[in-house]
């Protein structure tokens, strides 16, 4: 199993966290307490049921190894482990950031992600 989780983040807020040195989160992470990521399996699922249709989006690659004990896998949507970070990202742990365009149909476009 990939140690390599992914954020998809709006591009703008991205760049705040470039200029900050770290990224603490958008809003619903900021909500919950934890920054949300997702697994390679689990990142279609997310981009369609949370950010369906929305443009401007990059996936962030994150060594998820770096994180250490902040990085906690939790039960969430359908029983299924979902990773959490319970500490602002370090930008020390990123791997890649990449554009998440749509298709035509709306649908987000996946670069190749590390399973």
């Amino acid at each position: 199993m990939s140690s390599t989780i992914y954020k998809i983040v709006p591009a703008t807020l991205w760049q705040d966290a470039l200029k900050n040195g770290e990224f603490k989160g958008a809003a619903i992470d900021l909500t919950d307490g934890f920054i949300h990521f997702s697994t390679a399996e689990q990142a279609k699922e997310t981009a369609a049921l949370h950010f369906a249709g929305q443009d401007g989006l990059l996936l962030v690659a994150i060594d998820g190894e770096k994180l250490g004990e902040k990085l906690v896998y939790e039960t969430s949507r359908g029983g299924v482990l979902f990773p959490h970070l319970y500490a602002p990202l370090p930008l020390t742990a990123v791997i890649w950031e990449k554009r998440l365009p749509l298709d035509p149909d709306g649908n987000h476009i996946f670069p190749e992600l590390d399973q």
